[in-house]
């Protein structure tokens, strides 16, 4: 009974120890048939030791920075081998692109119905894209599919149609909500600070600028300790005024 599989490779160029390890569907087609080299991750090593001849494989587009192969020249034993590969061969393009934004997408639905413009792939459908490893997972660079999987990817690139959906992930969509939210609340409690700093400093300003009042009559009198009706009934009361020159 064949088993399905799905291997990731770069289409974009990436110069790897003075080796280009791009590897594009358009390049697939033109060879026809290739060994499945420089897998360099021992999961991934493990599962190609179990595929045989005859079984399925979907080809990915992989664009990601860091590759789950990064050494094309490490060196083994023709006798003990450490790392394997297999040979691959195309069979044919999908009619419609199936990005991995849909299947994360098919992922991130709440239950298993399915929305109008894929309700052709049904409950079950719905379901077998939720338990791929590239949606659960992701970086490995092969993976198993399930059958039911790999039926529903077979349905999806022949028939399409989910072009009028919305892709982007919502929490990806509140998280960035949140995210300028939160830079707008700092900037207003920001700016609610300064525009405080700004009136504390021109009411400062203010009051620097501004001339001392001269103390009245009362407040002479209070400093004296003086009784007022004392000072305004008696003139002997009176302090008297002293001087500040020195007689010779």
């Amino acid at each position: 009974m064949s088993k399905f599989w799905l291997l990731k490779a770069e289409p974009n160029s990436r110069i790897v120890k003075g080796k280009d390890v791009k590897f594009s569907v358009d390049d697939f087609e033109k060879i026809q048939t290739t060994a499945w080299e420089g897998v360099r991750n021992y999961e991934a090593r493990n599962l190609m030791k179990e595929m045989k001849v005859g079984d399925m494989a979907v080809f990915y587009h992989s664009n990601c920075k860091v590759p789950a192969f990064d050494d094309r020249t490490q060196k083994t034993d023709k006798e003990n081998p450490k790392w394997y590969m297999v040979d691959l061969t195309f069979v044919e393009r999908a009619k419609n692109f199936i990005p991995l934004a849909l299947l994360r997408y098919i992922g991130d639905i709440p239950s298993t119905t399915p929305p109008p413009e894929l309700e052709y792939v049904g409950e079950d459908g719905i379901s077998a894209i939720k338990g791929m490893d590239l949606v659960t997972r992701g970086r490995l660079s092969v993976q198993r599919v399930s059958e039911e999987a790999w039926n529903t990817i077979q349905l999806l690139a022949k028939r399409g149609g989910w072009e009028g959906l919305n892709l982007k992930s919502p929490q990806k969509k509140a998280t960035k909500a949140m995210v300028e939210n939160k830079r707008k609340g700092k900037t207003t409690q920001r700016k609610d600070v300064d525009e405080q700093h700004v009136t504390e400093e021109v009411a400062s300003d203010a009051a620097e600028k501004s001339p001392p009042r001269p103390p009245g009559r009362k407040r002479k009198r209070e400093a004296a300790n003086i009784d007022p009706e004392a000072v305004e009934g008696d003139s002997e009361a009176r302090p008297l005024r002293r001087s500040g020159r020195f007689r010779k």
